[in-house]
């Protein structure tokens, strides 16, 4: 046991999101002022990180979208902070897209009780993360995106590692160089965010760093689904006084209607907002709308050519 932990330090101490930063030790000392302009400075250097991996980001997610275009899912698994930001980013995309539920899907090593509750020893078997994903059936219209800051978590690598071999398209996003996930992944992303403030709280600058990631990987890949018109969310679902509110604006912004039509159309339209868009753009009724829109795939912008 003794030497299965100095292996485990050791790696810990070869990774850059671990490091510890000796100018950084009296933090406790400082004035509340200071550990937040500390805290902020750290946080501002992510994007560049981000930025410096685009062209990896973008061709993950043409392959996404190119698949998904095709009936695929995306899913993302992940444990801890990592598996908590891709259950995040899922759950999102049923109220922002319209989407069915299970075409976008978050998986945390331990399951959904490990969103709120640390799951003891989850998050080191390749096993388990090769069960999750059985549980789906994945397709090779499927893509998998294994989440993990060190990019060394078994979950995360088992799970990029099972998928592949079931020929799933494959993407690895870690926030250390020369990662495990990132090479057991067809797509490898690795976000080097460098040491973190608190030394090893990945939760910090290496989850900002992934969030930004997963919300460009899930945001562009429906955008490229035509899941939008322009940077409008026609695709929003109203489930909410909010929600319909913005649908209204976001018809009038589509299409500079007045309120009376506006309410006319999309009450035709049962709460489509994409549908009643077509309507009022292309001057058909409902049924008309409905009959383009699916042949058009659903995109708005096809439809209306």
């Amino acid at each position: 046991m003794t030497s299965t932990y100095g292996e485990l330090r050791a790696q810990l101490a070869a990774l850059t999101t671990e490091a510890f930063r000796p100018e950084l030790a009296d933090i406790d000392r400082l004035p509340t002022a200071e550990i937040a302009r500390l805290m902020n400075a750290e946080d501002a250097t992510v994007p560049a990180a981000v930025a410096a991996q685009l062209p990896r980001i973008a061709a993950a997610i043409d392959a996404t979208a190119e698949r998904m275009a095709r009936g695929g899912r995306l899913v993302y698994a992940g444990a801890g902070t990592a598996g908590r930001l891709g259950v995040l980013d899922a759950s999102e995309c049923p109220p922002t897209f319209n989407t069915d539920p299970s075409q976008v899907v978050g998986l945390i090593a331990g399951g959904p009780k490990a969103v709120a509750t640390s799951v003891e020893g989850a998050e080191d078997s390749k096993e388990l993360a090769a069960e999750d994903l059985d549980g789906l059936r994945l397709s090779s219209l499927d893509t998998v995106v294994g989440v993990s800051a060190s990019g060394r978590t078994p979950y995360a690598v088992g799970a990029v590692e099972h998928a592949r071999a079931l020929g799933a398209l494959t993407i690895g996003l870690a926030c250390n160089e020369g990662s495990a996930l990132a090479a057991a992944a067809e797509h490898g992303i690795e976000v080097v965010v460098g040491p973190e403030l608190l030394t090893g709280s990945t939760r910090l600058k290496s989850g900002t760093a992934q969030k930004l990631v997963l919300n460009m990987i899930s945001t562009i890949t429906m955008i490229r689904l035509g899941k939008t018109y322009g940077n409008l969310m026609v695709d929003v679902r109203a489930s909410n006084e909010k929600l319909r509110a913005r649908s209204r604006r976001i018809v009038a912004l589509a299409t500079d209607a007045g309120d009376e039509d506006i309410e006319s159309a999309l009450t035709a339209a049962d709460g489509e907002v994409k549908t009643a868009i077509l309507m009022l753009l292309a001057d058909v009724d409902a049924a008309t709308a409905t009959r383009r829109l699916e042949r058009a795939g659903g995109r708005l912008r096809s439809a209306l050519t």
